[in-house]
């Protein structure tokens, strides 16, 4: 049985939320009929939270399908969403916008509430993210929305919505193993103004998997796909190849006590850390729907967290923020980045 959180009174998710944007088209032609189906069996195996977004093409209108499909699980079924204005857009950004597409989401969607909505902002130069938020805490408090989200803000900035008063109830950021940044003082915040993470990439897209195990390192203009080639270049911030391949070990050897992958003790390691309610998990279809529903059931002692955390402590991971390396749009890590995605 996945565990699930509470994140307010009357509002409980799975710690294990199924990610859209593998979806959205950029990891193969996705079958609509099948994507649907597999919703269903995310559903009944206990995965009943989905994230999506406004910027993850067609998947606000699959969610919105499997809604009319199957009223009978749509009941039990949380829906994360996003608010995320294009890069071009931001100068433009104004109630009148914001209520457009949050419109959008609910119709899309097919429901008359939109569960959580997360905002992001592409820079901050561009003035204007705090004015957004406070507009999607006057559309909470009309009724089109049920808690606020943020995703991927730095702390200053989230700081300084918190402090005009929005209740901001999630951050989604990127952590793991090998990506400790919100330790860089987010958990501070999120601690003082009750915010809980939901965080991504905490399987760095496979790269934390047996597959990966006593291999050379892909270059990566070999790469295709965007989401390894991300996480390749966090593998880098954090030490190298040679590093990870003793990370991967260590896993390993945890993963083969508890008789599950390395995968799952990567997940749960997350799992345990503080205000974290929940990790997600990218998936195409239902592969690996059986390794999911073991997560409940490891459960790490002492010698297994002092394990991992001596190799994870040969390196401090990449350095900065939240997010702070993939905003830097010349950089290694913004360059992969598409800031122009809302249709």
């Amino acid at each position: 049985m996945i565990d699930r959180f509470d994140l307010a009174p009357g509002y409980s998710i799975s710690r294990l939320l199924k990610g859209g944007w593998h979806l959205a088209g950029g990891h193969g032609t996705i079958d609509p009929a099948q994507a649907v189906a597999d919703m269903a069996t995310f559903v009944e195996a206990g995965i009943t939270t989905f994230d999506c977004a406004d910027i993850y093409t067609g998947v606000e209108e699959l969610i919105g399908r499997f809604r009319a499909a199957r009223p009978d699980l749509a009941g039990r079924v949380q829906v994360h969403t996003k608010f995320v204005p294009d890069l071009a857009d931001l100068d433009r950004v104004d109630r009148g916008y914001v209520t457009r597409v949050i419109d959008r989401s609910l119709q899309r969607l097919g429901m008359d509430r939109l569960d959580i909505v997360q905002f992001h902002w592409w820079d901050y130069a561009v003035p204007g993210y705090v004015e957004a938020a406070t507009v999607l805490e006057d559309l909470r408090r009309a009724g089109k929305i049920r808690l606020i989200g943020a995703t991927n803000f730095d702390t200053p900035r989230l700081a300084e919505i918190l402090g005009a008063g929005v209740p901001v109830a999630t951050h989604q950021v990127q952590y793991s193993v090998l990506d400790r940044r919100p330790t860089h003082g987010m958990d501070a915040l999120a601690e003082t103004h009750g915010v809980h993470f939901l965080c991504y990439g905490t399987v760095a897209g496979g790269f934390l998997s047996e597959r990966w195990v006593g291999v050379p390192a892909p270059e990566i203009a070999t790469i295709t796909n965007r989401s390894l080639i991300k996480y390749r270049l966090i593998i880098d911030e954090c030490g190298g190849w040679e590093w990870f391949q003793s990370l991967l070990a260590v896993l390993g050897r945890v993963a083969s006590k508890h008789g599950c992958d390395i995968a799952s003790v990567a997940t749960r390691v997350v799992l345990d850390w503080p205000r974290v309610a929940g990790a997600i998990v990218g998936a195409v279809n239902t592969t690996h729907v059986a390794s999911h529903e073991r997560v409940s059931g490891v459960h790490l002692d002492d010698g297994d967290r002092d394990a991992i955390s001596a190799v994870m402590g040969v390196t401090g991971g990449p350095p900065g923020d939240v997010y702070t390396l993939e905003r830097d749009r010349e950089g290694t890590h913004g360059r992969i980045m598409k800031y122009n995605l809302s249709k």
